[in-house]
């Protein structure tokens, strides 16, 4: 007869070790509080991490000094990479702005790279991938990993982003489909290979915007601009584009582009490498749930949101270091400072994702570039893709 194995217990799980997670690792490790942070990745390399992020003084940055990054951080700002330019179709220029402001740009790898190495050793788990969770009682979880692992734990923290494991635990709200998908592109050694594509983009953030879809471009590290091809179109067209076969993948995207400026289009056209098929999705306005023992979410898992505000990381980040300071305040009454937390995640987080999801209407509605601009010109910042 065999006897089925002790499950490990852990007194924190974090599940997910993006920028929200690791934030909340780092915070706690810097006050000498353990974590196990869960993540299905075999390693911090094993896929690409994304794009360029604008860090928010009062989110992320404060995050970062929080977690005592924040030198660390300053040394991995894109020269130039606040500058904003919002074009319509004819490449025409509604509005240019390269002065440096609050919101530093950096890319979301070296961003976690950062938080990564400043945690002890074996705090992340890699290849730790969760397909269950389940309440014990008293505020305790069993944690089912895909390799038939049991792990049990007092304080279960999903940071497990738009599909996580962890939500219904709290939550039946699922994300839904915000009617705008992204084919996203890259070109390499842009200055020299690309220069039409390169000057359009300038050294930050391109908005071409018009009949109700949309050139993004962000310039990052060496040379490179990555696009976001963003179309207001059925979750279904991104099966048709069949993009193993690139060229003709090309084709059937640009055609959505017909009559555009040919330097707006040589940004997909002329791209390097596969492209990425993303439809954009997002969480309620407003997603709450009632208190539950022992458990609680943290960014995209809390308030996924459509990436027009710019907020996604930055308030993952928020979230991450509040949920710890929260936890480090009322280390004997972790419920009291779960409560604590998700009274102010709530709001902050239905605030972003109302301005997110009017951002997006306003990009891919009518006379798009014209009133982005007056909006910027007005003081608002940049933050798209």
């Amino acid at each position: 007869m065999t006897t089925a194995p002790i499950p490990e217990h852990h007194p924190l799980l974090v599940v997910g070790a993006g920028l929200g997670g690791l934030t909340l690792a780092r915070v706690l490790a810097l006050h000498g509080v353990g974590c196990t942070v869960l993540d299905r990745d075999a390693d911090r390399d094993a896929r690409s991490q994304g794009g360029m992020l604008d860090l928010h003084e009062d989110t992320a940055q404060a995050a970062l000094r929080e977690a005592g990054l924040y030198e660390g951080f300053r040394r991995l700002v894109q020269p130039g990479g606040e500058a904003t330019r919002v074009l319509d179709r004819h490449a025409t220029v509604h509005h240019a702005d390269d002065a440096e402001g609050g919101r530093p740009e950096v890319h979301r790898a070296a961003l976690r790279d950062l938080l990564l190495d400043a945690l002890p050793a074996g705090t992340v788990r890699w290849g730790a991938q969760v397909t269950a969770a389940t309440p014990l009682g008293g505020g305790r979880h069993e944690v089912r990993l895909a390799d038939g692992t049991t792990l049990t734990t007092d304080l279960l923290v999903g940071a497990d982003g738009a599909w996580s494991r962890v939500r219904p635990l709290v939550s039946d709200a699922a994300p839904a489909y915000t009617g705008v998908s992204f084919v996203e592109a890259d070109l390499t050694d842009a200055d020299r290979r690309h220069p039409r594509a390169a000057a359009l983009v300038g050294s930050g953030l391109l908005f071409a915007l018009d009949q109700g879809k949309g050139l993004l471009a962000h310039r990052e590290p060496g040379a490179r601009l990555h696009t976001y091809v963003a179309l207001r179109c059925p979750a279904e067209l991104l099966d048709s584009l069949g993009l193993a076969d690139r060229a003709a993948a090309r084709r059937r995207v640009l055609a959505h582009f017909d009559g555009w400026d040919e330097g707006l289009r040589s940004l997909l056209a002329d791209g390097d490498g596969p492209l990425l098929a993303r439809p954009v999705h997002a969480l309620p306005v407003g997603h709450r749930w009632e208190r539950a023992p022992g458990v609680t979410l943290l960014g995209d898992a809390a308030h996924l949101m459509s990436p027009f505000a710019g907020e996604g990381a930055n308030l993952a980040m928020l979230d991450g270091a509040e949920l710890a300071a929260a936890l480090l305040a009322r280390p004997q009454d972790p419920e009291r400072a779960l409560a604590t937390y998700e009274a102010a995640l709530f709001p902050r987080g239905e605030r972003a994702a109302r301005e997110s999801a009017e951002s997006l209407e306003l990009c891919f509605g009518p006379d798009a570039a014209r009133r982005l601009a007056a909006m910027m010109s007005g003081g608002w910042q940049d933050g798209a893709a």
